[in-house]
């Protein structure tokens, strides 16, 4: 199996140390970076190769957890996300699941639990740490990416980008008014017309306007 490459994202050194000797047990798990909050996370994700996996606490400081995620899915869209927290709060968990988190564990699981969680989000479900399963009605650890609309996999971002688009933006426009290169950008635009199953800008900004985006927040 090919090599798996994660991120550590947490404010606390020790905790990151602990977790990359338990990630190392694992062959085909590879720590290629720690950061200590989001903003460190946005930056890492936009100067080095897309790394597979960010996992990432949801409590720290500066770019928060579910904005955090929301920059990590927009910077790299094919990135996933397992949040690894002390927070049991159910609202936490449907936020970070509602802002594109792929999985959710509290750092109370064991750690063969960590790798169940690793190895079943990797192989495209979403995972729910097993003491909070019970709070989501739609049992998110057997769903699957294909199960949802196109539309309802899109990140609040990608819905504001749909937004610029409709308001007839163009890709100069929209890198200005979002801090992201033009690049970038067309890059973003593609990879919505992947996720939609569209062709052409034309037809991307008629879905935009179809959908209601115009009146989408970013």
């Amino acid at each position: 199996m090919a090599i798996y490459r994660i991120v550590l994202a947490d404010a606390h050194q020790l905790f990151r140390q602990g977790l990359k000797k338990i990630i190392k047990e694992k062959k085909d798990l590879k720590v290629v970076g720690e950061v200590s909050d989001g903003l460190e996370l946005r930056g890492f994700l936009k100067k080095a190769p897309s790394p597979d996996m960010v996992v990432m606490e949801i409590a720290m400081p500066d770019l928060k957890g579910i904005k955090a995620i929301r920059e990590a899915k927009l910077i790299s869209p094919h990135v996933k996300v397992l949040i690894l927290t002390m927070h049991k709060n159910p609202e936490y968990l449907r936020h970070s699941l509602e802002a594109g988190a792929d999985g959710y564990l509290l750092k109370e699981a064991p750690g063969r639990e960590l790798f169940s969680a690793i190895q079943k989000i990797r192989k495209g479900k979403i995972y729910v740490s097993q003491t909070l399963a019970g709070e989501m009605p739609k049992k998110p650890g057997k769903r699957r990416v294909g199960d949802i609309s196109p539309d309802d996999r899109l990140t609040p971002r990608e819905r504001g980008l749909l937004k610029l688009i409709s308001e007839g933006k163009s890709n100069r426009e929209m890198a200005g008014l979002l801090s992201l290169s033009v690049r970038t950008v067309e890059f973003h635009r593609s990879t919505l017309m992947k996720k939609l199953g569209i062709q052409g800008a034309a037809k991307l900004t008629k879905y935009a306007l179809l959908k209601g985006y115009t009146s989408a927040n970013d």
